[in-house]
């Protein structure tokens, strides 16, 4: 990839040299490579996290195979969680040293290997493997693709957090609906190899190289109105300079980053506390929908207000997202105190306040990782994206913990 650095030519003549600007990009050009980029980000997002929502969809298939305890479905999702968690504890200290491109061919060929996997498997260990290679893609494509933003203009950080958002709508519902239109699900699971395919094009092919970013506008004047909270500004820099950062830069960036790190962590803690623990048990009888619709009902609901809250960053940002950590930590508490007391009348009041869970760990996503863009030095920007993604992950490893024996009690009780 060419350097972000803006390069500079020098023109000689008779009275000396004159240090002068590159012609910048017609407007046509940069308003083709914008949405080039846009669109690919998307894409990127999109493709990202299919293969990571589409094996949680499909864990009752994975573990059809045999007769399955409840530990073996807790299996699926230690499965799907911790090769990312581990990936993105180790991504800070040494994936720098790999190159984009090839991090990007690994992680599509991990997806596509997913997919082969799980469906040709016979046993329930061949399928956790495959599971396994899911969450590797998974974690080291956002790992990956978030670094990467730091070398593109911000907006950037928007299309693809609206694309992981659409992940998860659009991979639970087209699992459903092919398996719901007569597939197998192997024949289902192989129809979707062409999601890798996607996202190796979009970053081949889609992608432009990255350009020095326009120093004005609404984007520029937010930054520099904001005092930079971690590191200090330096000259732009290229893709993989984050290497050259000492270890004590490293610590002293990672303190600050602390900041943004423990109210996403929070959000998704009490978010996936709520989704792993409490939707079974939040059953209404008194209704036309069986207790499966209405978990389904409350993933989608869920789903749906992720996916519109990551795609909100234009309409509206939040700088401290410590209050919509609080808010979710509210949601939780009241979730669990409806599931001891049963004081909710109706199941449309908790389909409301599950579309409102998702909107909050949504915004809290979208809106942590564009407040570390604008308040980061370009020096600093790499590394703090790549850091910054073990967030979600621990926040949903932690929730799982405490989450599914908690589950398991309250399900002894009732």
């Amino acid at each position: 990839m060419r350097s972000c650095a803006g390069s500079r030519r020098r023109l000689s003549d008779s009275e000396g040299e004159e240090t002068v600007p590159e012609p910048r990009l017609p407007l046509l050009d940069r308003q083709s490579s914008h949405w080039k980029n846009a669109v690919g980000f998307w894409l990127l997002g999109l493709c990202n996290n299919f293969s990571y929502v589409v094996m949680l969809s499909a864990a009752h298939d994975i573990l059809s195979h045999e007769r399955t305890s409840g530990n073996q479905s807790h299996a699926v999702l230690l499965a799907d969680i911790l090769p990312t968690l581990v990936i993105k504890l180790l991504a800070p200290l040494g994936l720098h040293l790999l190159p984009y491109s090839p991090r990007v061919l690994i992680s599509g060929i991990c997806a596509a290997g997913s997919f082969v996997l799980v469906a040709f498997s016979h046993s329930v260990g061949t399928s956790l493997c495959g599971v396994v290679l899911a969450s590797i893609s998974s974690g080291l494509g956002e790992v990956t693709f978030l670094s990467l933003t730091a070398f593109y203009p911000r907006a950037v950080i928007s299309w693809w957090s609206s694309g992981t958002g659409g992940a998860g709508l659009l991979g639970a519902l087209s699992y459903l609906g092919l398996t719901q239109a007569g597939l197998s699900p192997q024949h289902t699971l192989l129809s979707m190899l062409g999601i890798p395919a996607v996202l190796l094009a979009s970053y081949f092919l889609l992608l432009t190289s990255p350009e020095p970013q326009d120093p004005g506008g609404e984007e520029e004047a937010e930054r520099a109105a904001r005092q930079p909270l971690i590191g200090t500004e330096a000259p732009e820099s290229k893709p993989g300079s984050g290497s050259s950062l000492s270890f004590r830069e490293r610590w002293t960036v990672f303190k600050g980053l602390l900041w943004y790190i423990v109210p996403l962590v929070v959000v998704y803690f009490a978010e996936y506390f709520i989704n792993q623990g409490l939707f079974e048990l939040l059953f209404f009888r008194n209704t036309s929908l069986s207790h499966a619709q209405q978990y389904r009902w409350y993933q989608m609901l869920y789903q749906a207000g992720v996916f519109a809250s990551r795609s909100s960053l234009r309409c509206c940002r939040i700088r401290f997202t410590w209050a919509l950590a609080l808010l979710q930590c509210l949601n939780l508490v009241f979730l669990l105190a409806d599931v001891w007391f049963g004081f909710l009348p109706s199941m449309y009041l908790v389909f409301l306040i599950v579309l409102y869970e998702g909107l909050l760990g949504g915004a809290a996503y979208v809106n942590t990782f564009h407040n570390i863009a604008l308040e980061t030095s370009d020096e600093h920007r790499e590394f703090a994206m790549a850091a910054t993604c073990i967030s979600d992950t621990l926040g949903i490893s932690l929730s799982g913990l405490l989450a599914l024996p908690l589950h398991d009690f309250l399900c002894q009780l009732s």
